[in-house]
């Protein structure tokens, strides 16, 4: 069985390069100039390759609340004719949700049907305890058996504040592999400092985070709606997430994120860890 050392980010060691797109009404372009600014297709996708798009599916309330079917079609589009031989849309949904029935809701299972991709609710499979190397809160959890063979992992999260651990990103976005049981878990204690090390076990070849409408406020399944209209682009999650917390810290909302962005607990936590950006100065931004 394959690992996640197959899934190994392109970008190790600093600058750690995040694009700013403003979005048209053209996604597919949208997404091929975010990711051109950052490297480009060609460095990212060998012919053939197996790739798996992991969506925001927590629940079926609407966007931003979960994925926008458009953006995650456009976004399968690109990477099929980058090369990608096969696509795989993977998740699982929120305690007592059927993941299948929010794809279904939400437009995806239509989306993978469209792409001839693979739907992976993984409810429907086995969960496999895997150490996390560079956990010290989360030290180990169960991970969706087919999360296991990701081949090239592109993230695709929403941007939103989040109740309990004060934004949604791409860290946050990877406890959708992560088994129901351990989630809980992960809330009851240290929750933001959990998400870095459960994000830190994954090793995404792409994120491209869809900032068109954000909730600023609650979170993460309603909110107050801004629309910064923006796509953003990275290899690195932990880059990335400190810009988006700064698109959400710019509308000076009532929310938790009040405090410089490295502060923030799961940004604190990755930095301790290591595992991306550790500073402003690790990250260069480049604008569309």
């Amino acid at each position: 069985m394959a690992s996640q050392s197959s899934t190994k980010s392109l970008q190790k060691n600093p600058p750690f390069l995040v694009s700013r797109v403003q979005a048209s009404a053209n996604l597919r372009a949208d997404i091929e100039q975010a990711v051109e600014l950052i490297s480009g297709f060609r460095q990212l996708i060998q012919p053939g390759d197996l790739v798996t798009i992991k969506p925001n599916m927590n629940t079926a309330d609407p966007y931003p609340a979960s994925s926008d079917a458009d953006f995650i079609q456009a976004l399968g589009e690109v990477l099929l004719d980058a090369g990608a031989g096969k696509l795989q849309i993977m998740d699982a949904s929120t305690q007592r949700v059927c993941t299948r029935d929010v794809g279904e809701e939400i437009g995806l299972c239509d989306v993978a049907m469209d792409l001839n991709a693979d739907f992976i609710s993984l409810d429907e499979h086995p969960w496999i305890k895997q150490s996390f190397p560079l956990g010290k809160y989360l030290k180990s959890g169960h991970i969706g058996e087919p999360a296991l063979n990701l081949g090239k992992l592109v993230i695709a999260p929403c941007l939103k504040t989040h109740f309990l651990a004060k934004f949604t990103a791409s860290m946050k976005v990877m406890m959708g592999l992560l088994k129901r049981q351990d989630r809980l878990k992960m809330h009851m204690r240290k929750l933001e400092y959990k998400i870095a090390d459960l994000a830190s076990y994954f090793h995404p070849a792409l994120v491209i985070m869809d900032a068109r409408k954000v909730f600023v406020t609650k979170g993460p399944a309603s909110g107050q709606l801004e629309t910064p209209n923006l796509i953003l682009a990275s290899h690195d999650m932990v880059a990335i997430d400190v810009e988006g917390v700064r698109v959400l810290q710019s509308y000076n909302a009532k929310n938790k994120l009040d405090q410089p962005v490295w502060e923030l607990g799961q940004i604190a936590r990755a930095k301790e860890i290591g595992f991306g950006a550790t500073s402003d100065e690790d990250i260069q931004v480049i604008e569309g």
